[in-house]
């Protein structure tokens, strides 16, 4: 069973894995992306560990701050980050779970959000389609990231 909470500290052993060559260039790592978060010092972003059958499987964070107004106009969405499960984890549906709990998580706890948007590489062809499975919507919006062109998706809660 797939749930969400908010990132304990307690959490960080278990999600300190590594992903392999090819994932490593879209996502960051659970340390590497608590690292970002502390040097943006918004107040505004919140990491979040994805549980299957109550052990620490992945992790995300939810940022509302400045950064997501390069993906959308709306003040009332939320910019999703550095999804990643942990390889032992992967190909159990944890991640799709997790992305149709968001939905729900999001609203329980913030519930002036009403959209969720993200950018994933257009050459992580996993990721993408996910999103696509988990209802993200592709509205014709790219830019360029880190290891190339990536598309923007929104999904609205």
């Amino acid at each position: 069973m797939v749930s969400l909470r908010f990132f304990q500290p307690k959490d960080l052993p278990e999600l300190s894995y590594s992903l392999d060559e090819i994932q490593s260039q879209f996502t960051s790592l659970a340390a590497w992306a608590l690292q970002r978060i502390k040097e943006r010092n918004t107040g505004q972003e919140f990491p979040v560990t994805i549980l299957f059958n109550g052990k620490p499987a992945g992790f995300f964070s939810l940022d509302f701050g400045e950064d997501k107004y390069d993906l959308t106009a709306n003040p009332e969405s939320v910019l999703l980050r550095s999804l990643s499960i942990n390889p032992v984890f992967q190909g159990k549906g944890i991640g799709k779970s997790a992305m149709l709990d968001l939905d729900a998580f999001v609203k329980d706890s913030f519930s002036h959000c009403n959209e969720i948007v993200l950018a994933v590489n257009q050459r992580n062809t996993s990721a993408y389609q996910l999103y696509l499975k988990a209802g993200y919507c592709y509205e014709g919006k790219s830019r360029i990231g880190r290891s190339g062109p990536q598309d923007i998706l929104s999904k609205k809660v």
